[in-house]
């Protein structure tokens, strides 16, 4: 017969199962946290940008793949819009890295101190677009220049963004700027504004629904878009068109370059450069001209043939210079809200 364990035996064996018994659970929940708690969050990365941001489906496959690190997208707004949500989370943001801040919109950025790192992304340039087919049907000729906007013959065709939240809708206010100076740009708005010139609130609105030109089928003719608006609309043509039912109205175009970032407070900055990288790389790169329709910087990057062709990069873009634009953007926008609206 065996001995009968003594109170200290029992002891001592009830203290080692427990601890036998944390450990398991410890090691059970270090596995669970593994797959499905902060290990899998840092093997994530987040991407904030603007509603317009439609990169090619898949295209962050093989960069998962190679990395392990799952991609976000979170998309808030135009670029306006974009840029005061990452400001107003700066220090604790949503997201990991911000695409889509432009020149326009560069310095209220950095002034707020919310990117730790900045890379240009991409070129273009915003420029009105005119819908050819209308003209010839009402045997009007187009207007080639800014100031032909202002011509009655052109009355209640053109829409435009506010530039308050919308980044196109900026840069056309710096284009008016950059053409008419100081002394006169005010003028020129108060006469769109007699010509009736529409304000919308961003892109979107402008293009696809208020444009006649595009998907929306609106009543104006004249739109600010992009230089490279024109082989998107034979990309997306329905039925099929070999050439492209608009084109653009050159000595109008403002360069934009807009720029990618990690976002300050990040708790994923390791994944967060990887990300960055991968954006400025050649796959990424190439892919942008048929998806966000844009030109890309990485000079390796080869440009699709339908690109190449119809979308428009003048060589002489209306520019002004970022630290006038950082110096005068708010008393801009002021003094435009009470010329335009």
């Amino acid at each position: 017969m065996k001995n009968k364990p003594t109170k200290q035996t029992t002891m001592t064996r009830t203290t080692i199962a427990r601890i036998a018994l944390l450990s398991l659970v410890g090691l059970s929940a270090c596995s669970a946290s593994g797959a499905n708690g902060n290990s899998a969050e840092q093997r994530s990365v987040t991407l904030l940008a603007y509603d317009a941001f439609t990169p090619q489906e898949g295209i962050f496959e093989p960069f998962t793949a190679d990395t392990g690190i799952e991609v976000k997208i979170v998309t808030g707004g135009d670029t306006g819009t974009l840029v005061s949500k990452a400001i107003l989370t700066a220090g604790n943001p949503e997201a990991d890295v911000l695409w889509g801040v432009d020149n326009t919109f560069l310095a209220r950025v950095q002034e707020a101190d919310v990117l730790d790192t900045i890379e240009a992304v991409d070129t273009g340039d915003v420029c009105i677009n005119i819908h050819d087919d209308y003209f010839e049907n009402a045997g009007l000729r187009p207007p080639s220049s800014l100031a032909d906007l202002i011509d009655p013959a052109y009355k209640s065709m053109l829409v435009v963004q506010d530039p308050r939240t919308s980044s196109p809708g900026l840069a056309f206010l710096l284009a008016t700027i950059a053409t008419f100076g100081e002394s006169g740009w005010r003028d020129y708005w108060t006469q769109l504004r007699t010509n009736g010139v529409k304000v919308v609130s961003d892109w979107t609105s402008a293009y696809t629904v208020e444009f006649s030109g595009s998907t929306g089928k609106g009543s104006r003719p004249l739109v600010v878009s992009y230089g490279s608006s024109p082989p998107a609309e034979v990309l997306y043509s329905d039925p099929p068109v070999t050439e492209p039912p608009t084109s653009v109205m050159e000595s109008s175009c403002f360069r934009q370059i807009e720029y990618v970032g990690r976002l300050k407070g990040t708790k994923r900055p390791k994944e967060a450069d990887k990300l960055i990288e991968f954006l400025l790389g050649k796959t990424f790169q190439e892919s942008m001209p048929l998806t966000l329709f844009v030109f890309p910087v990485n000079e390796s990057a080869e440009l699709p043939e339908v690109f190449e062709k119809f979308a428009i990069q003048p060589s002489n873009s209306l520019t002004i210079d970022a630290d006038a634009i950082a110096a005068n953007r708010e008393l801009w926008i002021e003094q435009w809200a009470d010329t335009a609206l």
